[in-house]
């Protein structure tokens, strides 16, 4: 499978301790990029979240972003310093029974800082969850990815199938246009009144058609559709390959292009550029 660089994938987490959303999106990129948007409490995280997208990725600018909300209705168990306590009543009755009213309010007493705290959450077992999401939400984003790049391939094998056809075509035309040219040679050699013999015009003929053969040409360009359909077979992170099999097929094309002697041949050699131009913007998108 072919995967495309273009994708995004969503996903929303809930627990009691608040909840989370991870987004995913990227771009075609030549390497991989990665660029996070963490709260700051969780920044520890980013190095863990790169490496993930290091194994799984190959190329593209990726941008991932995590929002957190925490449950404010949430509350932990309450844990009470009976100790601190305890020290702190023996305290203002010894200075009660020293003459002074200390007026100890029992609440006043719970607040007195390390009296009494709220349990919090388990930071290991929260990372853990949202790390948990992430992967999910990761492979969210690949099937995304890989869906994308089952379109691709579909557009490709269209412009490869277009390519057969104008190839097709002008290795039917090349004996037809031969012969149209050997009868506007002729015909021009009686306009002009010259006389040549017949081993002179064969000899020129000859000459012609090597100046203008493009079988070698048309060979190639089949050569290069069935090595660029086993590439798309094959899959993986194939994009700087099929980019330089573009590379050949427009080489191709020029060359057509500049041996063409019928306006039949000009057009095909414009549609095989405008269809090698249409892989090459798919191509882009390609890891």
């Amino acid at each position: 499978m072919i995967y495309s660089m273009t994708a995004f994938a969503r996903r929303e987490h809930k627990a009691e301790w608040g909840t989370v959303v991870w987004e995913i999106r990227s771009v075609n990129q030549r390497f991989l990029e990665t660029y996070f948007r963490l709260p700051e409490q969780f920044r520890a995280l980013e190095p863990v979240l790169r490496d993930k997208f290091r194994k799984k990725l190959q190329r593209g600018k990726v941008e991932c972003a995590l929002r957190f909300t925490p449950n404010e209705g949430a509350t932990g168990t309450l844990h009470l310093n009976e100790e601190l306590a305890k020290q702190l009543l023996h305290a203002a009755d010894w200075v009660q029974s020293h003459g002074q009213s200390t007026g100890v309010n029992p609440v006043d007493i719970l607040r007195w800082p390390g009296v009494i705290a709220a349990e919090e959450t388990d930071s290991d077992t929260m990372q853990a969850a949202m790390l948990e999401s992430f992967d999910a939400t990761l492979n969210d984003f690949i099937d995304a990815r890989g869906n994308e790049g089952k379109n691709l391939k579909a557009l490709i094998e269209q412009r490869l199938d277009g390519i057969e056809v104008e190839v097709d075509k002008v290795k039917q035309r090349m004996p037809e246009i031969l012969a149209w040219q050997k009868d506007k040679i002729l015909s021009r050699f009686e306009e002009a009144k010259l006389e040549l013999d017949e081993g002179r015009i064969e000899q020129e003929m000859i000459l012609l058609a090597q100046k203008v053969d493009v079988a070698e040409e048309l060979d190639r360009l089949v050569s290069h559709i069935g090595e660029t359909r086993s590439i798309l077979n094959k899959g993986g992170a194939v994009g700087r390959r099929l980019d330089f099999m573009m590379q050949e097929f427009n080489r191709e094309s020029n060359t057509l292009g500049s041996k063409s002697i019928h306006t039949d041949i000009t057009q095909s050699a414009v549609e095989l550029k405008v269809l090698i131009e249409q892989m090459r913007e798919q191509i882009q998108n390609i890891e």
